[in-house]
């Protein structure tokens, strides 16, 4: 139990030292944690100029782990990303040269600038944490966690991310305007120095795996996952989606329950954990048919009515 405590002061310190940088926005800091604490990937979306980029890099520079930038543009390719294969004539044999996803977090800036073609080269790295490059697989550092950034696809020069990629972001984020009185005081923060130029890391990599560990062992009870499943389930029958939440959102709302019960100092997970880590977790895995959105119904209202109509276990 005092250890628990002492990680719990350790997460503090964490939402603080972000807090440096990014104002009024602790329940956004929090569901990145959470991510963090169940080996997650994270996909946070919004208009440009709120804070995404600086977000998910003081979080990463919070931890003591390897972090690297990639900055997506439409000439990135996927060997940019995944590595390549050359050949060393003094040995006679070909090298694999490691590309800019080999770290412990990954800052993918506005991952939707990229060509398809590039996006899907995350596909394997994301799901399995390895590369394959010319029938080679070469396996990733634990802990590995993407942290991706994007632009509302309506905004010129993007691309949708595939519905394979969007199924592997363990939850999707929104930041938000910034209240009033948090924006005057960004500019008074932001008057000098970036605090992010300052930041320092807070928790070791070791630190991190523990917690990890830490929280899968959450309790979770059979009607608590029975009312995940009924969730999950119940957006996949509305007639208006072409695909609900799979299987991997049902797990990945299991492990945010976990995630969510630990930052609330308890050892087991209830339904609450379960209503409020739905929406990031499973919203963005939903897509609607053609005529749904004529009709303004959208991803948000589908998770709602499945939590409308599925009974809460007691």
């Amino acid at each position: 139990m005092q250890q628990n405590i002492n990680y719990h002061e350790k997460l503090f310190n964490i939402v603080n030292n972000v807090e440096r940088v990014i104002i009024g926005k602790r329940e956004v800091i929090n569901l990145l944690i959470c991510a963090f604490l169940c080996k997650g990937h994270v996909l946070i979306e919004d208009v440009p100029g709120v804070g995404k980029t600086s977000l998910a890099s003081a979080l990463a520079k919070s931890f003591s782990c390897s972090f690297k930038r990639i900055q997506f543009t439409p000439d990135v390719l996927p060997s940019d990303i995944t590595g390549f294969s050359m050949y060393n004539q003094k040995s006679g044999e070909f090298e694999y040269k490691e590309g800019a996803i080999m770290s412990n977090i990954v800052l993918a800036d506005e991952i939707n600038r990229a060509s398809p073609k590039t996006q899907s080269s995350l596909l394997e790295v994301m799901e399995e944490n390895q590369v394959t490059v010319d029938g080679v697989t070469y396996p990733l550092e634990k802990p590995f966690i993407v942290l991706a950034t994007q632009n509302p696809v309506e905004y010129l020069g993007t691309y949708p991310l595939p519905e394979a990629q969007m199924d592997r972001f363990f939850m999707r984020i929104f930041v938000g305007y910034p209240k009033q009185e948090d924006e005057s005081q960004m500019l008074l923060r932001f008057k000098g120095a970036n605090p992010l130029e300052t930041l320092s890391a807070v928790m070791s990599t070791q630190d991190l795996i523990t917690l990890q560990n830490l929280v899968s062992e959450i309790f979770v009870s059979n009607e608590v996952s029975d009312y995940i499943v009924n969730l999950v389930r119940r957006t996949r029958e509305n007639p208006n989606v072409i695909l609900g939440g799979s299987p991997r959102a049902s797990l990945a709302l299991f492990k945010a329950a976990q995630a969510h019960a630990f930052l609330n100092k308890r050892n087991f997970a209830n339904p609450d954990d379960v209503k409020k880590m739905i929406l990031p977790t499973l919203e963005h895995r939903i897509f609607l048919k053609p005529e749904a959105k004529i009709k303004n119904i959208t991803q948000n209202s589908i998770v709602l009515d499945a939590l409308k109509s599925v009974k809460v276990p007691v």
